[in-house]
């Protein structure tokens, strides 16, 4: 696909392309990439005919120096600049700005593990690595750690923390991994974070806090700096690893199982992040759609219980594990098994491993539960039979209660079903012991212009009808980034106003990544109001 340039509102092509000559300068020629070249960086599951997201141009900086010289250049041209790391966000915009004409500053060449520490259990990582580099490079110096990582082992470490990704070990409930940054600033200073403000401190990535206000959080989900290095908190290998897995024969089985959680959560016996599927997530793992059913709109009830029955997953599924020793691992599979079978037609499975034996495992689910990186979760885009397929979704954070989780989930069905008119997919993540996120979503051919505008029209009104019954969501795509800041509006958006004085200070010209999270400049947002007002 060929599109028409994409160039900032405001500036003219011209002003444009010195300040582009001026990056050449910093990165060298074949790291400023223009036109087609830049597609390769724009979100696959937005169709391919829009262009309100395009980017004018992707520059690659392979060091923080080159970051700073960059961000100072897009502060004289008056250039928006959009970070990214490794850029492969998909579903949620993937590399692709939210100003559209934007330069793309992506840092996938800021890709060095500057170091591994066994003794104290931390990694320290640039943007550009990502969770297969990380545990390759863990395992190639024979070091006893494991590493908490998400479905997908492509993405970059830090990208996914600063948007607050899911990983299922210990460290990933409630985003524990990340300890201390590096940042460059709007003006290209460079700041360190918590103990890394103190020079030669030796406890930077091993305490999250620092003297004051800490700042790490700031810089997640925001657009206030750019994070070029960061810690990461591994975890030592235990004797035995034991994923386990759960199945539940009725859709409203979600209510006691997600009480029974909480309990095990609260008392320890569960840790890290317990995750359920509905039955057309596994079914979308493993087969394609017309093995069942080939009709128009969504998959009736009485066929996902064939599909349940076929695969003997039932109508939900659940995968968590332990990590310890195998005095009290078999304690906890006894109180787990227990517990969770007291629910009728549930049944508890498990299997026990010497940590060596992970990266071996045939179940790439229980490979990702112990730190090992898979791909096969892409599989998921095959479910209509299309190598077109795409996916998109909603995350609603609710309380870890079973009769609130059953109704966020009944209300999101129905908006999906009725809205997109086509097959649900649930997949609530225990992230901690008081709540859950319940992770959902579509899949359609991407081909479809009317299946893709129906999907995001769909997510719009997921946003919309969640936050009426209290529910929030933990991130956001580009196209409704502002429909989901405009939900969390106590005291008339004081949060979001808030957000904005920080912004104003910190990044005055609004050059980076304007419009993320539905924090917007002051230069911004009076363009807006004034669009606004002369429209009516």
């Amino acid at each position: 696909m060929t599109t028409a340039r994409a160039v900032p509102e405001g500036l003219s092509e011209a002003q444009l392309d010195r300040a582009l000559e001026a990056m050449r300068g910093v990165v060298g020629a074949d790291h400023v990439l223009t036109g087609d070249e830049t597609l390769e960086f724009r979100d696959p599951f937005w169709h391919s005919e829009w262009a309100q997201y395009d980017a004018s141009a992707v520059v690659q900086p392979s060091s923080a120096e080159e970051v700073q010289a960059i961000v100072r250049l897009a502060g004289e041209h008056g250039v928006p600049i959009w970070t990214t790391s490794q850029g492969r966000n998909n579903g949620y915009g993937g590399s692709s700005p939210r100003v559209r004409g934007s330069v793309v500053m992506n840092l996938r060449r800021m890709n060095r593990i500057l170091e591994i520490n066994a003794e104290l259990g931390y990694a320290v990582v640039e943007p550009g690595v990502r969770w297969t580099d990380l545990n390759d490079a863990i395992q190639a110096g024979g070091h006893r750690l494991m590493l908490t990582i998400p479905d997908l082992g492509w993405g970059s470490v830090i990208g996914n923390a600063l948007e607050h990704g899911i990983t299922y070990m210990p460290y990933g409930a409630d985003f524990m991994a990340p300890c201390g940054m590096e940042v460059v600033l709007a003006d290209g200073e460079l700041l360190r974070t918590g103990m890394g403000a103190l020079p030669g401190s030796k406890t930077w990535h091993l305490y999250r806090r620092g003297l004051g206000p800490t700042l790490d959080p700031l810089f997640m989900q925001s657009n206030f700096g750019v994070v070029v290095k960061m810690g990461v908190w591994l975890m030592p290998w235990p004797e035995t690893f034991v994923p386990i897995w759960l199945n539940a024969s009725k859709e409203t089985d979600l209510i006691p199982i997600i009480d029974t959680t909480r309990r095990l959560r609260l008392d320890r016996t569960l840790e890290g992040v317990p995750r359920l599927y509905n039955t057309l997530v596994f079914a979308s793992l493993m087969d394609q759609r017309s093995r069942w059913y080939n009709g128009d709109g969504p998959t009736p009830d009485h066929i996902i219980d064939q599909v349940a029955g076929d695969l003997g997953f039932g109508r939900w599924t659940m995968s968590m594990a332990l990590w310890d020793d195998n005095v009290i691992a078999d304690y906890k599979i006894e109180k787990i098994t227990a517990a969770y079978e007291q629910i009728p037609g549930v049944k508890v499975r498990f299997n026990k491993y010497a940590p060596e034996e992970i990266p071996q495992l045939e179940n790439h689910s229980d490979r990702v539960l112990g730190g090992a990186p898979a791909q096969e979760w892409n599989n998921i885009l095959r479910w209509y039979g299309s190598d077109a397929g795409a996916h998109l979704g909603n995350g609603l954070v609710a309380p870890l209660d079973g009769q609130e989780a059953f109704r966020l989930h009944t209300l999101i069905r129905g908006v999906v079903e009725r809205e997109m008119e086509l097959d649900y997919f649930a997949s609530p993540m225990v992230i901690n012991a008081r709540s859950l996120i319940h992770a959902c979503g579509a899949i359609w051919d991407i081909s479809s212009e009317e299946d893709t505008r129906r999907a995001y029209a769909g997510c719009k009104a997921i946003v919309a009808e969640a936050a009426k019954a209290g529910f929030g969501e933990y991130r956001a795509h580009l196209d409704y980034m502002d429909l989901a800041g405009d939900t969390y509006s106590f005291g008339d958006h004081a949060y979001r106003r808030f957000l904005e004085k920080l912004k104003d200070a910190v990044d005055p010209q609004g050059i980076l990544s304007p419009g993320k999270q539905s924090i917007w400049p002051q230069s911004y947002r009076t363009t807006k109001n004034e669009t606004e007002e002369a429209t009516g």
